[in-house]
């Protein structure tokens, strides 16, 4: 890995720390609290992927993951260690890693990057596969069924959402931005 591709996987590893930083929203009705991080994983995939490739989202994802569980506080609430993994959130935690591979993936793969393409992108991403992990995993923990489990998530969707909107907003500007200083360049 070259060493500009390390630095980009240790500064998203580092965003997500720092996303970590900003309290957690517990509802009250599930124990899986509201955070900031699945930003993170969004723009993550959008960015590493769209620059690099999509291994390089996922890369930065286990490393932040891997942090978390030699006992680093990095998530929401000051929380880390293995534990984690086997607590309600569990499922959510390891689905970052799939987010941000399917998100770097489809927008390396986009032909053309509109905003709704990306928005697109980052809802199944961000919002699909985090659910398709977290919410299985969340009723085994729990000891509910699934079906509990999917209706206690519907709490996480407005926010998610928003998320969404977003990391969409910030990588388009970024993508701008990039294009226009590149032009500026050439010139």
């Amino acid at each position: 890995m070259k060493l500009v591709k390390l630095m980009y996987v240790s500064m998203f590893a580092a965003i997500m720390g720092v996303l970590g930083l900003l309290p957690p929203i517990f509802t009250g009705i599930t124990p899986v609290p509201i955070t900031l991080q699945t930003l993170g994983v969004m723009l993550a995939g959008s960015i590493l992927g769209a620059r690099f490739s999509p291994k390089y989202a996922a890369y930065s994802q286990i490393l932040f993951l891997l942090l978390v569980a030699t006992g680093l506080p990095l998530l929401s609430g000051g929380r880390g260690g293995i534990g984690v993994f086997v607590s309600p959130s569990g499922g959510y935690l390891i689905g970052y890693v799939a987010a941000a591979y399917l998100i770097g993936f489809l927008i390396y793969h986009m032909k053309k990057k509109t905003f709704f393409k990306r928005l697109l992108v980052n809802i199944i991403g961000g919002i699909i596969v985090i659910y398709s992990f977290g919410i299985p995993i969340q009723a085994f923990v729990m000891d509910i069924p699934i079906t509990n489990a999917l209706f206690l998530s519907f709490v996480f969707l407005p926010g998610d959402l928003l998320k969404c909107i977003i990391a969409t907003l910030l990588t388009v500007k970024m993508q701008h931005s990039r294009v226009l200083s590149e032009r500026v360049t050439e010139v």
